[in-house]
């Protein structure tokens, strides 16, 4: 009887058979094996040169378990792997496995190089080859391979063995590949390999460095907007394929497999096995979907094919109920002999991956092809490819919207409605106020009420997808009374188009938080505010301004900001000064009254070094220009800095805000075996700060509290934003007990699966009633509890109060729908439908009317903010790709310093920025300097400037969009023309001096 080890070893390689298949190059793994006879290796070769390499791994891996086993075979055969270079391989059978999002990546990159290997293929062979073989991408048999097939078919064919060797290297062969090609000048190819031109005219608002600060609802909603806008900023790339560069593609990979080399087939699962290869690298798998009673419940409407929204709490299982409809909807459509395709959209980067691994794949990719695409990733292949090619499609809502645009324009590459048979859209209750899930929406609408007109004059309708959204409140939308309430919830059930909003009775699953309001007592003794007040009211006496409110508060900020903005116009340059200086003691007295006070005066000593070295020029260190009240407003800090600085280190004066926390989170860690719990708080700098105090004091690390900070990606504010992979890798952490206290701003509240806490905190934020639902719904195990802590001067306790209030008026409003009779309910979804299209027309036509009355660019004046100086003219500026403002003159350069700054850098396919312009004569910031396609062009942010339109300045214009102008398109070939004119008169002037 065959020894229970080799059986272990053969079921082994079964399991891997497809992933191996991929990975052994045969001829070389025939040479060191050794207990596989000789006639035996001929038809494995002769295979190989008849039908290709995957055929003949097919023979040698079948050949290889075949018995009876000789002793030792199964570790011959992983010695044989390696030493036939095929690492990859061996990492397999040795149970090395990669992490699922590795491998997944990895294969992302081997269908990246399979289909631009026609591109590809126009390579410097013997040169790539030289540096492959130099970066271990290739062994020295490889190489060898590849410069004989150069010599014998010529360089296309040593390109494309080349290819198919790479591409079976360890996952990393595609980073260490560009380099290569960086390395070899091969721009092109690069190009290629790291994406094309953006199409979203939304790209510049994701690179703060190229255009202005996204707009946001308030310092209140910061993070929630700074994860709507990264998510808003797609990076699609277009990879079209005619007939014959596919053909190509298939040529240079002949006799591959095509199951696990092309792109998948929507009606076939990845592998023939009917695996994913992502399963063969240990991605979980699931067994069929089990709802619970009233998940089944609020499901069953859609099951009947039905559009619905589900109105569940945070952590009741609402994604695993839209997997269930999902699966049920596509196996409907393949037993009625149709196809079936489902999108699912979400409004932030890091949820694209999080449903794909945790939620959609495990369950469903036994049966169907399922794929994720957002903005964020590495490489992003065409969308409409996708769609194409998959049955459910993972996705960023403004990635959908771009390609429904663009079949709009009528493009090729575009995607229809029709295209679809169901959309499922995540945190649905953002289906409101010109969101891109109303964009989306709208365009649904649309054909829905044109379907009518056609069914009446007996045409066909075109087809229209399901609606299935997906939220855990919809929210009152800031109603005090039950019909406002009512209108709201009715309002997004039309944009949804929804027949019902459905609820379920938790029953036994339901959790219950248990509640606690902090409140905190009033500083008996503030020296350090009372330092900062001093300060300001000396800036007012300084600038005749005489405020109404109290110093530090929201009112204040937002008078101080109107009072800049009018400065700024009327060119009164010392109140403009004095108020951009009073906006940031205003915040520093928030922050002392938020964290310690030391962060405090750290955060307004840097804003005076940063503000000095503005005043410098990079060169020599000469002062640019210091006006009286800028060196008043120097001086002013300077003589109170050090005061400032010896009561921030005294705790005696520390805010009761922070020592109530304090209290909470040792309360909170001492009473349980194991705690873990977010503190939500308001700004990324208190975010950060928190997480510094809690890791720098003792008493936390004595009961095992363990912190870190996830704050967003967005990057509207001076605080360097997070990317998705630093926020992955800390939810990580937090997920597997690394970190058990997460200081979150509110990117963390909403979507975000976030595993099972025991306290959430909120300190010194409350936002609406949703949000605060949402916060709650973190705390998801049996002893949970939701406390909020008050700051002083937020009147978080009162906004607690009223959202508690409009929480209970939601779920009356909810229940009062769900009551109506249906023909009620649907006539009044159809008016608000109506109504919605009717606005959208209006919008339009003054869009038109607003496009109609474009000003003639050369009306336009531009002066610098900081010193009125004239600048230029609408006439010199063009714009590049839609999107980038740059000044085009040749005179333009005189009047700007360069500045380098570390933290801007970006890079981003065709573009490229690592410093910004500032105005000669007093430093004030104008924009960043931007390579484009080897052009340097200064890129210009329009709210640095005072714009006037004959002769009449705009008192309020921080984003390019609020100007009615249409600027000309930048034209490479001509500049790029005056570039090379202009090196070559550098040329003849240098030749001049040596003669």
């Amino acid at each position: 009887m065959e020894p229970e080890e080799d059986n272990i070893y053969k079921n082994l390689i079964e399991q891997l058979w497809p992933r191996l298949r991929e990975l052994i190059v045969v001829e070389q793994v025939l040479d060191h094996i050794h207990f596989i006879k000789a006639d035996q290796k001929d038809q494995i070769r002769q295979k190989e040169r008849t039908e290709g390499n995957p055929m003949a791994a097919n023979l040698l891996i079948s050949t290889v378990i075949k018995k009876p086993h000789e002793p030792g075979w199964f570790q011959a055969f992983v010695d044989a792997l390696i030493q036939a270079g095929c690492g990859h391989a061996a990492d397999y059978m040795q149970g090395k496995l990669p992490e699922p999002e590795v491998e997944a990546e990895n294969d992302y990159c081997v269908q990246l190089i399979q289909i631009l290997s026609p591109s590809l293929v126009d390579m410097n062979t013997a040169q790539v080859c030289l540096h492959c073989h130099a970066s271990k991408l290739l062994t020295q048999e490889d190489s060898d391979i590849v410069k004989a097939e150069t010599a014998n078919r010529g360089p296309k064919n040593g390109a494309r063995e080349l290819l198919r060797r790479i591409v079976r290297g360890r996952p990393g062969w595609f980073s260490e590949f560009l380099n290569v090609l960086r390395e070899t000048e091969h721009k092109h190819l690069l190009h290629q390999l790291t994406g094309g031109p953006p199409d979203n005219d939304k790209q510049d608002e994701k690179l703060s460095s190229l255009k202005d600060e996204p707009s946001g609802s308030g310092t209140a909603t910061e993070e929630s907007t700074a994860g709507a806008e990264s998510c808003d900023s797609p990076e699609s790339v277009d990879i079209s394929m005619t007939t014959e560069t596919q053909e190509e593609a298939a040529e240079l990979y002949k006799g591959e497999n095509t199951d696990s080399t092309q792109l998948p087939n929507s009606s076939e699962p990845s592998q023939p096995d009917g695996t994913d290869s992502e399963a063969v690298a240990g991605c979980p798998e699931k067994a069929d979907i089990v709802l619970r009673d009233y998940q089944m419940e609020v499901a069953r409407p859609a099951l009947e094919g039905k559009n619905i929204i589900i109105c569940l709490p945070t952590g009741s299982g609402k994604t695993r109920v839209a997997v269930y409809i999902t699966k049920k909807h596509l196996d409907c459509r393949r037993a009625e002999g149709q196809s079936g395709k489902v999108v699912i959209l979400v409004n932030k980067i890091p949820l694209v991956e999080q449903h794909y691994s945790a939620e959609f794949l495990p369950y469903l990719k036994h049966t169907y092809k399922v794929e994720r695409v957002s903005g964020d990733s590495q490489l992003k292949i065409s969308f409409t490819e996708i769609v194409k090619k998959n049955d459910v499609i993972i996705c960023t809502a403004q990635i959908l919207e771009n390609y429904l645009e663009r079949s709009n324009k009528g493009d090729d590459e575009g995607v229809d409605l029709k295209d679809l048979t169901l959309i499922v859209i995540d945190e649905c209750h953002h289906t409101q106020k010109g969101g891109v899930y109303n964009h989306i929406m709208m365009r649904y609408l649309k054909q829905r009420h044109k379907n009518k007109r056609l069914q009446k004059e007996q045409k066909k309708p075109v087809s229209l997808p399901q609606i299935l959204g997906l939220t855990a409140s919809p929210g009152v939308g800031g109603a005090t009374k039950m019909d406002k309430a009512e209108e709201h919830i009715l309002r997004i059930c039309a944009n949804l188009d929804a027949s019902k909003i459905m609820t379920g009775n938790l029953g036994e699953y339901k959790k219950e938080l248990d509640k606690i309001i902090v409140t905190v007592e009033d500083r008996k003794e503030d020296p350090f505010g009372d330092v900062i007040k001093k300060i300001m009211n000396a800036i007012h006496t300084h600038a005749e301004l005489s405020p109404t409110c109290a110093l530090g508060s929201q009112n204040y900020e937002q008078w101080v900001v109107q009072k800049e903005r009018t400065a700024a116009t009327e060119e009164d340059q010392k109140v403009r000064v004095c108020a951009e200086h009073l906006r940031q003691y205003s915040e520093g007295l928030q922050l002392s009254n938020t964290i310690r006070m030391r962060d405090a005066f750290s955060f307004l000593n840097k804003y005076h070094e940063e503000e000095r070295k503005r005043k410098t020029t990079p060169d020599d260190e000469d002062i640019i220009q210091i006006t009286n009240t800028e060196r008043f407003l120097f001086k002013l800090f300077d003589e109170n800095k050090d005061e400032l600085e010896k009561l921030a280190e005294n705790p005696e004066y520390e805010n009761d805000s922070l020592s109530k926390l304090r209290t909470t989170i040792l309360r909170e860690f001492s009473s349980r075996k194991e705690g873990r719990g977010i503190i939500f708080t308001k700004t990324r700098r208190s975010a950060i700060a928190l997480s510094q105090w809690v890791q720098e004091n003792p008493k936390f690390a004595d009961i095992g509290v363990k912190a870190s900070h996830v704050i967003g990606g967005g990057d509207q504010s001076v605080v360097k934003p997070m990317t998705a992979a630093e926020q992955k890798d800390v939810l990580s952490k937090f997920g597997n007990g690394e970190v058990n206290l997460l200081i979150a701003t509110t990117v963390a509240e909403e979507g975000l699966d976030i595993p099972a806490c025991n306290f959430v905190i909120r300190y010194g934020l409350v936002t609406n009633e949703i949000a605060m639902i949402q916060a709650q719904g973190r705390g998801r195990a049996e002893d949970s509890s939701y406390t909020l802590v008050e700051v002083k001067g937020s009147g978080v306790a009162e906004k607690e109060c009223v959202n508690e209030y409009r929480k209970t008026m939601m779920h009356k409003a909810i229940d009062k729908i769900r009551a109506l009779p249906q023909a009620d309910y649907e006539k009044k979804i159809t008016e608000y439908q109506i109504q919605a299209i009717m606005e959208e027309k209006v919008r339009m036509v003054k869009k038109k009317q607003k496009e109609l009355k474009n000003e003639n660019p050369s009306d336009l004046k531009f002066s610098c903010r900081g010193c009125s100086k004239n600048v230029c003219s609408g006439e010199d500026i063009q714009i590049i790709e839609n999107m980038h403002r740059v000044n085009v003159s040749s005179q333009f350069s005189q009047l700007f310093i360069r500045r380098e700054n570390t933290t801007l850098q970006e890079r981003l396919l065709d573009y490229e920025t690592n410093g910004f312009i500032a105005c000669k004569d007093c430093g004030q910031r104008w924009g960043s300097m931007m390579l484009y396609r080897g052009i340097e062009c200064p890129c210009l942010h329009v709210k640095n400037f005072v714009v006037a339109s004959n002769g009449k300045k705009i008192s309020k214009c921080t984003k390019w969009s609020e100007l009615a102008v249409k600027f000309s398109a930048f034209d490479y070939a001509e500049h790029a023309s005056r570039v090379a004119e202009s090196s070559d008169d550098d040329d003849e002037e240098e030749e001049e001096e040596t003669k």
